[in-house]
């Protein structure tokens, strides 16, 4: 059987290509479909968040209500009120890109113990697993590193390399490629399963160009494609029921360039990747800004025949896939999917900005001392 994909698209629009999304949160009937053997499966994502925690715009030095991952936070936790089986994902940039960013690098700095703030605001929303963005690299790799080590959740990228091997799956990665997480699901007759679900992350090979000074000598980057492509045959080796390919890559042409920058439509062709998370772009998808492109399908919200979902930036979005899944004796596989990007808030044609939810205070608190040292 053919899987059946579709988007939901607000009726209000994609007004200026910023209110993308389903508006406010209603109960989905989608759950209350699936019957004895399929579990519906929702998977959130945050991406480009450049470290916009509050919603503040700190250049203007006023709060703003077009950013900010706390208030990301409350259109996640209303998904996960009303949902049976949940899993939130990051699709990286989240370091670096604005002051406070700026003042965890080259003011406060990191020593062993700390967390970033920005770390702390995902492992207090529940980040499950999360990948690198271009822009995770432009404090170094040792700024890297000690703000990952503070990380509650596996981060995961295939394509950053310290020694390149016969083939991607023989390298040394910078950090692990991939992940597969067990997940406890309840199927449409209320019993529970476990399935594994592998997560595989890339990022843009032209790091090595933008941030050349950190990285030469120090890694190496190959082809978003066939990296991930070279591994899928190893995590389903090792158990993957389901594979998400977490792309920090944007979409772009359908043909597989080597090395391109934006690789998502491509990438939906590689066998066995189920569905796919995108950013970089700092754009949204599934919405207009993408018709009429070769193998993209605002309709179905698809890449390459894939279900995707690329939530804005600065936390303006929640993407969301919906994944019905079905068991195919121990197996389980994708009957069906939904993508949606949810908007933080709404702007109308006469330019006017209207929030769709507030803050959630305890994000505010994970990250407040740095934004007020920020501040000051």
């Amino acid at each position: 059987m053919t899987p059946k994909y579709t988007s939901r698209m607000s009726r209000r629009g994609f007004l200026a290509g910023t209110a993308a999304g389903a508006g406010l949160i209603a109960l989905h009937p989608y759950s209350a479909r699936a019957a004895t053997n399929q579990a519906h499966l929702r998977i959130m994502e945050t991406t480009d968040i450049h470290v916009h925690v509050y919603p503040y715009d700190y250049y203007a030095d006023k709060p703003s209500d077009t950013v900010g991952l706390a208030r990301t936070a409350t259109l996640i936790d209303g998904v996960r009120a009303e949902a049976t089986n949940t899993m939130l994902v990051d699709n990286g940039d989240f370091l670096q890109g604005n002051p406070l960013g700026d003042y965890m690098a080259y003011e406060k700095g990191m020593k062993e113990g700390d967390v970033h703030p920005v770390i702390a605001a995902m492992n207090a929303l529940g980040v499950e697993v999360s990948t690198l963005g271009n822009h995770e690299f432009n404090y170094g790799l040792s700024f890297l590193e000690k703000s990952l080590a503070g990380a509650k959740f596996p981060v995961v990228s295939a394509n950053v390399v310290k020694t390149e091997g016969a083939d991607p799956t023989k390298d040394k990665t910078l950090i692990p490629p991939y992940v597969i997480l067990k997940k406890e699901i309840t199927d449409g007759s209320g019993e529970k399963h476990t399935i594994n679900i592998g997560f595989i992350g890339a990022v843009p090979p032209q790091i090595m160009l933008w941030d050349r000074h950190n990285l030469e000598g120090k890694v190496k980057t190959r082809d978003i494609v066939s990296t991930m492509a070279a591994y899928i045959p190893e995590m389903k080796e090792k158990g993957a029921d389901i594979i998400i390919a977490l792309s920090h890559s944007g979409i772009d042409s359908a043909d597989h360039v080597e090395g391109a920058e934006n690789a998502s439509v491509p990438l939906g062709r590689v066998e066995g990747i189920d569905a796919i998370m995108t950013g970089h772009q700092h754009l949204v998808f599934p919405s207009p800004t993408f018709a009429n492109m070769k193998e993209v399908d605002i309709k179905a919200g698809t890449l390459g025949g894939k279900p995707a979902v690329m939530g804005g930036f600065w936390g303006s979005h929640m993407g969301l896939i919906d994944l019905m899944l079905e068991r195919d004796g121990n197996q389980w596989k994708v009957l069906s999917a939904e993508t949606e990007a949810r908007p933080i808030y709404l702007r109308g044609e006469d330019r006017k900005v209207t929030p769709t939810v507030a803050s959630e205070q305890y994000i505010l608190d994970a990250v407040k001392p740095e934004h007020e040292a920020t501040l000051a």
